[in-house]
């Protein structure tokens, strides 16, 4: 009989953070982001249609722009610093220049509309830019930039593009994060039980997690085996090979 049938696996692991990132849909973001967008439009519309009537009406105060829902560069800037966004005022004048930051003119005045501003803390609250996903995620697990690019390419990584910036889900990053801490992907999980003295090639092990006998899930189209259940397969493969073979 083949060993790997010898061993039984008993641990079963109930995993909540996993099952909320096996359950991430990227469907689902753009769906919710879809509506979000429209609400937005609606109200930028209806600040900047109030002000353009006032302004033509000559009836525009400067002083009654921030509570109509303009906000001059400078109180934006402050505004995103207050909701906790970091970002340099240059950094944030080359996005509006750009029109990367949606923003309106009117008379001589280039003004953002305050949800704007909102929408954009909100986002800072509930994702990470790409830069700032991976620098969070390299904390747990080596990788590169550029790999780690690549998996939000192939969907690995869960993703929404707003406007010109790619946003990753915080929620993902720390699912992930939990992975890196909790669980062995194929390759380690080879290696720790090769260092407990137990030998076995990658593609053995690999079998057995195409049979299921080793209990694992399949996250972001990768094989991880929690640490609790590579404990149970190596103590119990160390017990079978102390005990006495059959003659």
């Amino acid at each position: 009989m083949p060993r790997g049938k010898r061993i039984v696996i008993e641990k079963t692991i109930k995993d909540p953070v996993v099952t909320r990132l096996k359950g991430m849909k990227i469907t689902d973001m753009k769906s919710k982001r879809a509506a979000v967008e429209k609400e937005l439009h609606e109200s930028i519309s209806g600040i900047v249609v109030r002000a353009k009537e006032l302004y033509s009406q000559d009836k525009l105060e400067k002083d009654r722009l921030k509570g109509m829902g303009l906000f001059t560069l400078e109180e934006a800037y402050e505004e995103l610093r207050k909701g906790g966004v970091p970002l340099s005022f240059r950094a944030f004048g080359g996005r509006v220049e750009r029109r990367s930051v949606h923003s309106e003119k009117i008379g001589s005045k280039r003004l953002i509309p305050k949800p704007v501003i909102q929408d954009w803390v909100a986002l800072s609250n509930e994702y990470y830019s790409v830069k700032q996903a991976f620098n969070e995620l390299k904390k747990y697990e080596k990788l590169n930039l550029r790999a780690f690019i690549g998996r939000i390419e192939k969907n690995s990584i869960p993703s929404l593009k707003i406007g010109t910036q790619r946003w990753v889900p915080k929620s993902a990053i720390e699912g992930l994060s939990h992975i890196c801490k909790n669980y062995y992907d194929v390759g380690d999980a080879v290696t720790e039980m090769s260092s407990r003295g137990i030998k076995i090639k990658r593609n053995a092990f690999e079998r057995r997690l195409d049979r299921n006998r080793v209990p694992h899930e399949k996250i972001g189209g990768r094989r991880v085996i929690a640490k609790e259940v590579l404990e149970e397969l190596i103590s119990k493969e160390l017990a079978l090979s102390r005990m006495p073979k059959m003659q």
